[in-house]
């Protein structure tokens, strides 16, 4: 008997490997519970009195909410992951090259965050750095492998202790400022503008956001993956930009476990920045996985595996040299999200042929220049970057195809027209 591939990896998921609203809210939690997010946070919290940051995080939140929960509803109807949707739009060859950089970023991610707990730890316990790095990066690469009732296990585990404990502590810090009262009269030194706020709030999870779809295409219902994905944005990456900008302003650390460590609050803090980077690191392998299984045709487990040893091989390397250049390549993930939803929404009016009756053009060109084009627009224009990247990847993906689609008719037409002349 031909053995199963449970992850699905090269097709879509089926209705009796579904989940239901839970599991898929605990899923999506622990992918928006990200160190980055805390870092985004305590930049925020310098920059802008607390009011002003509860009101840029809810807006930054909202427009990420209906980004994800956009690409939440295309998966949860097709049951397909981000690389096997970019066939779509970007054609079977032309998918490879999103799958690629995808999955490029989120391995060097995985190095990076792998890191980002041993360097603290061996700070405080003394352990050797590479030990640590090498059991986090087994364990990490485990849980991985054995997919996405795996992710929610840990998940399950992660989100409420990393709510508990790292709530506890953040309430501990807010003593120094005079409580809670003392937090919504702080000022801050020097001020940042509302758009570089709004900038860095979306920014900081719009590249992970974009691999929605490989999570919650494991959604029973379009509408409980919808509302899953829009609750933990709300929630998970609410919270994170909380501890980052309560942990800034009371202590001068972003980061909760730092906190923590400062309080002396050693397990505790070791045990949320462990939960904290393992949910992140084992999204970020599953979904490289999946990027290069679109590619290679090998399963995603196996992958997994060799993903896994590269990404802990090289994790101080990446820690060191590498995260302004995965930041710079993130820039050039949204645009692919844009132009999956433009290409579904707005050109398929939300309707794809089923993937095993579809013979894929090999390369879109059109989505290709406007994925370029997003990317330029997030460089070159004033405002957002981010939703420059957004807006202007759609826009020309929907009227280059348009115009091509309007050419093809007219080609059409006319030897029709030159018949009836005759």
């Amino acid at each position: 008997m031909k053995n199963i591939d449970k992850e699905f990896s090269l097709t879509a998921v089926p209705s009796s490997y579904r989940n239901g609203f839970w599991k898929t809210l605990v899923v999506m939690l622990g992918l928006t519970f990200f160190s980055a997010s805390m870092w985004s946070g305590g930049e925020l919290g310098q920059g802008l009195s607390f009011i002003q940051f509860i009101a840029i995080v809810l807006a930054g939140n909202l427009i990420l909410g209906a980004y994800t929960g956009l690409l939440a509803y295309m998966a949860a109807k097709t049951g397909l992951s981000t690389h096997l949707l970019a066939r779509y739009a970007f054609g079977k060859k032309g998918s490879y090259l999103a799958s690629f950089l995808l999955a490029f970023t989120q391995i060097g991610w995985f190095g990076v965050g792998t890191a980002m707990f041993a360097v603290p730890v061996q700070k405080v316990t003394g352990i050797d750095i590479y030990v640590l790095i090498a059991v986090a990066g087994i364990l990490m690469t485990f849980t991985a492998f054995f997919g996405m009732k795996a992710l929610a296990m840990i998940s399950f585990i992660a989100v409420p202790l990393i709510a508990l404990l790292g709530g506890a502590s953040v309430i501990k810090a807010t003593e120094s400022l005079g409580g809670w009262q003392g937090l919504l009269q702080y000022e801050p030194a020097e001020t940042m503008t509302l758009a570089v706020a709004l900038t860095i709030c979306i920014g900081s999870f719009i590249s992970a956001g974009t691999l929605t779809p490989d999570f919650t295409r494991f959604a029973r219902r379009k509408r409980s993956a919808v509302i899953a994905t829009v609750v933990a944005f709300f929630i998970g990456n609410s919270l994170m930009f909380l501890f980052g900008a309560v942990g800034s302003v009371a202590t001068g650390q972003a980061d909760i476990s730092e906190v923590m460590f400062m309080q002396n609050l050693i397990l505790p803090a070791i045990i949320v920045l462990g939960l904290n980077i393992w949910t992140t690191n084992d999204n970020a392998l599953y979904a490289s996985g999946l990027g290069l299984s679109n590619i290679t045709k090998i399963p995603k487990h196996k992958i997994v595996i060799f993903n896994g040893i590269i990404g802990t091989l090289g994790a101080m390397w990446l820690y060191e040299n590498f995260v302004g250049f995965l930041t710079m390549l993130g820039s050039a993930l949204p645009p692919i999200g844009a132009i999956l939803l433009a290409d579904f929404f707005i050109i398929h009016r939300g309707n794809y042929r089923a993937f095993h009756e579809m013979t894929f053009k090999a390369v879109n060109w059109i989505a290709l220049f406007a994925w370029g084009a997003g990317i330029a627009a997030a460089t070159l224009l004033p405002g957002i970057p981010p939703i420059n990247a957004l807006i202007s990847s759609a826009v020309i993906h929907v009227a280059g195809t348009k115009l091509i689609m309007s050419a093809k008719e007219k080609e059409v037409m006319l030897p029709n027209t030159e018949k009836v002349g005759h």
